[in-house]
């Protein structure tokens, strides 16, 4: 991947907020900026280059991971090295990311009297949103390690199996199709249980006439995938059988309203009306998506008040749902590619409601 081309791309906002300098302390940010994979690293960048700031942990791992900028090493916190590597560069107006840095910090970074510190918001975060093609390849195979999980976990589905235990095989089975890890924590949950959006799983046991909602994904070198699929063990109730197919047509809706230009609070509405005009609008509670990649959320967000303008080349995910307490519920997800004409869907995973 291309970290010097990223850097250069974050100049452009730099200049237009009048900074000199933004020095970047959140992970996954000074991830994209420079490939570093490590727990403690932080960036500034500037007009001319950057310099890397990390501890004595990571020396070693950062001549390999950072190898296109000059690197600073400290023994304990990074504070003075900054002030430092500002005062060499005559650096007067330095932006720091608002959501990363520390109140202690940026006290201390104050105190060093170097330079004027200016808040900024989601600079970083915003060009993360259009992913280039090596970004797309990973996130292609963290999906495709999510359907493999899928097809193999659902023939093993049987009376008695518990929710934690479907969720621990979901699990392995990412890892053993080609996943480094999880990517978050995987919801299973089984008849009334799935009228939780987000249910921990727990020894409640299948049992015929049950809807199974899976919630799961993976990463693959730092990039996630998302889907749900909502599928009956049995024939279940006629209630839970409608509110599959309306939650499939409110998906429907939603993707079709997503495409470069569009809003994420079009998608949002579009999927919404559908709901609504079933009768279950007060049962559809969460936005209808999200931005993912380096983060499993992250922008842009498609929710009924969302003005974030999609880009071509971002990945969000289109996923209404329908939740009755007491029954069930049924959330159906995909991530899609947003195009010039539409979206491309990422998943190879069937979402039919009945098992075969």
């Amino acid at each position: 991947m291309d970290h010097s081309a990223r850097r250069e791309r974050l100049r452009e906002p730099l200049q237009e907020l009048g900074l000199d300098a933004l020095l970047v302390t959140r992970l996954v940010n000074v991830r994209y900026l420079t490939g570093f994979t490590g727990s403690n690293g932080q960036v500034l960048v500037t007009a001319a280059g950057g310099v890397f700031f990390t501890d004595t942990r990571y020396e070693e791992q950062v001549r390999k991971e950072v190898s296109d900028l000059e690197r600073e090493v400290y023994p304990r916190r990074f504070v003075r090295a900054v002030a430092e590597a500002c005062r060499a560069r005559s650096i007067g107006r330095l932006g720091f990311e608002s959501a990363g840095l520390t109140h202690r910090t940026w006290r201390e970074l104050e105190a060093a009297g170097v330079v004027e510190l200016v808040p900024t918001e989601e600079v970083a975060e915003e060009l993360r949103w259009i992913k280039d093609a090596d970004e797309l390849a990973l996130i292609e195979r963290a999906q495709a390690a999510t359907d493999e999980a899928f097809e193999r976990v659902t023939t093993k589905l049987a009376e008695g199996v518990t929710e934690r235990e479907v969720a621990f095989e979901l699990e392995v089975a990412m890892r053993e199709a080609g996943a480094d890890a999880v990517g978050f924590p995987t919801i299973a949950a089984f008849g009334e249980n799935a009228a939780e959006p987000h249910h921990g799983p727990t020894s409640r046991t299948l049992a015929r006439g049950d809807v199974v909602k899976l919630d799961f994904g993976s990463r693959v070198d730092g990039y996630h995938s998302d889907m749900t699929r909502t599928v009956a063990f049995g024939e279940p109730d006629p209630r839970l059988r409608e509110i599959h197919q309306v939650v499939l047509e409110a998906q429907e809706a939603g993707a079709a309203a997503v495409r470069a230009g569009a809003r994420g609070g079009d998608a949002d509405r579009a999927a919404r009306a559908v709901i609504a005009e079933a009768g279950y609008g007060e049962h559809f509670g969460h936005s209808l998506g999200h931005g993912i990649g380096l983060e499993v959320h992250e922008g842009p967000t498609l929710r009924d008040s969302s003005d974030d303008v999609l880009p071509e080349g971002t990945v969000v995910t289109v996923e209404p749902g329908i939740y009755l307490p007491g029954l069930g519920g049924v959330r159906i997800e995909d991530m899609v590619v947003v195009e010039a004409n539409g979206c491309r869907p990422l998943p190879a995973t069937s979402k039919e409601l009945l098992l075969p």
